[in-house]
């Protein structure tokens, strides 16, 4: 399946010879698809991928009105809460934690407004636009903040392992010491060498240039003559 291929690429790619110190961090974002957009689940999916996120994990699943009363504590003595855990366990849905730079903020602009219907005026784009239908059935749900995704990918997938999220300021600091320093270089010696597939230079000397690996020089070691 190809959302088995890409989390594996993923997960090669975010932990494989990296230092634990210099690790980098990618957001993750719970989403789900309601009972009301279960039949246009791979569509959606379609969508999800080619928006550039990764699936790392996916279930389909049927919450009984308790577990969505868990779910949606945040939102209990609410006029509509009732409403909502009725009707998010009317019918089975699909479960996605997604990853991606960002991935909370590009997830929620994805999906548009709550509100379906407003969404169509002002977000006929977003996906609630397209596959929603009111202010309750709005066919997806996406995590509000980087503490509420972590406690709701916990819910859905309780043997996952979860690192802590970073704060912005440790993101900030990440960034100044270990990123921009060596991409500045970069940019300077670009902008002196002048190649003229710039691009593809950048990428070669960034590799060559990266401070997280040793630089090995290749030597012919000379005997000396007794």
């Amino acid at each position: 399946h190809k959302e088995t291929l890409n989390k594996r690429l993923f997960e090669k790619n975010l932990y494989m010879d990296q230092p634990t110190h210099y690790r980098i961090y990618v957001e993750r974002t719970l989403a789900l698809i309601k009972p009301d957009a279960i039949h246009k689940a791979e569509e959606i999916e379609d969508v999800i991928l080619k928006s550039g996120f990764i699936i790392l994990q996916k279930r389909r699943l049927q919450l009984s009105p308790e577990q969505c009363s868990d779910f949606y504590s945040d939102q209990y003595g609410k006029l509509f809460f009732p409403s909502l855990t009725a009707f998010m366990s009317s019918g089975p849905i699909i479960a996605i934690t997604l990853a991606r730079d960002n991935a909370i903020g590009h997830w929620k602009s994805l999906i548009g407004p709550v509100n379906s219907i407003k969404a169509r005026e002002t977000h006929p784009e977003c996906l609630r636009a397209k596959y929603g239908t009111s202010d309750l059935k709005n066919a997806l749900h996406g995590s509000d903040s980087f503490h509420a995704a972590e406690r709701e990918i916990k819910f859905m997938f309780p043997n996952t392992v979860i690192e802590p999220f970073p704060s912005r300021e440790a993101t900030e600091e990440y960034l100044s010491r270990y990123v921009n320093p060596t991409l500045l270089q970069g940019l300077i010696e670009l902008c002196k060498q002048k190649p003229r597939n710039p691009c593809i230079w950048l990428a070669d000397w960034l590799i060559k240039n990266n401070p997280n690996m040793p630089q090995i020089c290749d030597g012919a070691i000379v005997e000396g003559v007794e």
